[in-house]
């Protein structure tokens, strides 16, 4: 397996992981919670998910022919509070991800040096999928903190996505560290 091969299956697993994480946070959640604001400067999960679709749809669409930033993207409004079903919400996140990983299905090794335009600034694609690893990364946080703050504010317990406050010591044990 070449070097672009390796790159590009990691930025992958990296890519299903972060979904993974805001999934298990949305599981944990009432229909209601996806637009719980902590206050009018912060968006609520349901922002975010729309934020992170409409992103998602632009930079991946036609990846390595078109700007990331699509003419027809409406960032702004990304950040409106619409309130919607739970069915529409899960459908938006879902068309973003089939954009990013039916993008990355197409890609071949030798497209990682290609250079793409996000807001007409040139970027390899490796640099493009790197940017957004990170950003999907900041977004999913932001939905989880709000997350475990609304369950937890009810006085729900919080189910853990990775190894729960205490568990560091069994879960090396059990990965034989």
């Amino acid at each position: 397996m070449s070097l672009h091969d390796l790159t590009l299956a990691a930025a992958v697993e990296e890519f299903r992981k972060t979904r993974a994480y805001a999934e298990k946070a949305f599981a944990q959640l009432r229909d209601e919670d996806f637009f719980f604001r902590l206050n009018d400067q912060q968006c609520s999960i349901a922002a975010y998910i729309h934020h992170l679709s409409g992103n998602m749809r632009s930079r991946w669409t036609d990846l390595l022919t078109s700007d990331g930033e699509k003419p027809g993207r409406d960032r702004e409004g990304e950040f409106t509070e619409v309130v919607q079903p739970r069915e529409q919400l899960m459908a938006r996140w879902n068309e973003g991800w089939a954009a990013v990983f039916d993008a990355l299905a197409a890609l071949q090794p030798p497209d990682l040096e290609k250079i793409v335009r996000i807001r007409n600034e040139p970027h390899s694609v490796i640099q493009a999928i790197i940017r957004q690893v990170a950003h999907y990364g900041w977004h999913v946080g932001q939905i989880v903190l709000l997350a475990k703050h609304i369950k937890t504010g009810r006085g729900e317990p919080w189910n853990y996505l990775t190894i729960p406050p205490g568990g560091s010591a069994a879960f090396n044990r059990s990965k034989g560290v």
